[in-house]
């Protein structure tokens, strides 16, 4: 699970050393109120917290850091992409290794605002997620007239499934 997402964040790089600041961090007009920047943060405040949250057993993806360089400066954001891929890979998914996680948005800071997961299960969400964020990145940048890669933004299993019909 692990090298999974580290290959979907590698993927993130390749595509960062294809753009351009502007196209980066831009917003499109009437479409967006974000740039491709923004949803790149997000993905990566997303993996901070998860790993922080290891560490204590719980993780809260509200606690988000919001680096606002992150969103608009490409080397900035290859750094922290190559940062959280080697976090990522010292990772030790072993057994259960069970964690708490706040649900999004809860304010209430009660018991019955976390809910049991494991590392392994959150790293099947970080790959969902990014992906997701991926596919609306892809978006964006098509309607900018730049063309990412054909696999960027697809599911790995969407991947395969097309592998499997070609």
């Amino acid at each position: 699970m692990t090298s999974s997402n580290i290959h979907l964040l590698e993927q993130g790089v390749n595509l960062l050393t294809q753009l351009d600041d502007q196209i980066y961090s831009s917003a499109v007009a009437g479409v967006s109120t974000v740039g491709i920047g923004s949803h790149l943060r997000h993905c990566l405040d997303f993996y901070d917290n998860f790993l922080r949250g290891i560490e204590v057993g719980k993780v809260d993806y509200d606690l988000r850091e919001r680096n606002e360089l992150i969103e608009k400066d490409r080397a900035a954001a290859m750094a922290k992409i190559r940062e959280t891929a080697d976090c990522l890979n010292r990772i030790c998914v072993a057994g259960d290794n069970e964690l708490l996680v706040k649900l999004e948005g809860e304010q209430v800071q009660s018991e019955s605002a976390w809910s049991r997961s494991s590392i392994k299960r959150e790293l099947q969400f970080l790959l969902s997620h990014t992906v997701h964020h991926y596919a609306l990145i892809n978006v964006l940048l098509r309607l900018q007239g730049f063309q990412p890669s054909a696999g960027f933004g697809v599911a790995p299993s969407t991947l395969k499934f097309w592998q499997a019909q070609a």
